[in-house]
């Protein structure tokens, strides 16, 4: 059970930029970027939430639904909607989510399944000010903010097919077709 301290923490909006491979260390990430404050904010997510995150945002239909598309789905048929997905907290390197339904009723969720299933929805994403401040990286100088530009681009040219292959998404700024 959450304290009252938690249900009132306040929520910001947050854009949902998309994934990337961090070079480094290999992890995938989902950047959440709150705009008010210039912090973006990367959650460590699972090659497979990648992508469905990133076909979402590429508007790339499958012959079968997956799983988020599902729940989509469902959530149509039974006369509900996603009113906003909340990213609650932050515990041990783990971000907590919550489902926002039309009807109130708030659900448990990780932060990649309801992030892909936000974008699924358009439904916004906010985050709470407390995880921003704790988990936000600056992007205030003019090379972070190419750096967004670049990355944006990205999206606009990477697949799902690219998570995927071996060797991953091209890398930033490679100009050769996906």
């Amino acid at each position: 059970m959450e304290s009252d301290d938690e249900a009132e923490a306040p929520m910001v909006p947050v854009e949902v930029l998309g994934v990337r491979q961090q070079q480094a260390d290999q992890e995938i990430v989902v950047l959440l970027f709150d705009t008010a404050a210039e912090l973006a904010v990367p959650i460590v997510i699972g090659a497979r939430e990648a992508s469905a995150i990133a076909m979402a945002q590429a508007g790339v239909a499958t012959p079968r639904p997956m799983t988020h598309d599902l729940l989509r789905d469902l959530l149509g048929a039974v006369g509900v909607s996603l009113d906003r997905v909340e990213i609650v907290s932050l515990d041990g390197g783990i971000f907590f989510a919550e489902l926002v339904l039309s009807t109130g009723v708030r659900l448990d969720s990780r932060a990649s399944d309801a992030i892909a299933l936000a974008v699924r929805t358009e439904s916004p994403v906010l985050c709470s000010a407390e995880v921003v401040a704790a988990a936000g990286v600056e992007v205030v100088d003019l090379d972070q903010q190419k750096e967004v530009e670049k990355f944006r681009d990205f999206l606009d040219h990477v697949t799902a097919e690219d998570f995927t292959t071996p060797g991953g998404p091209p890398e930033l700024g490679d100009d050769t077709p996906p």
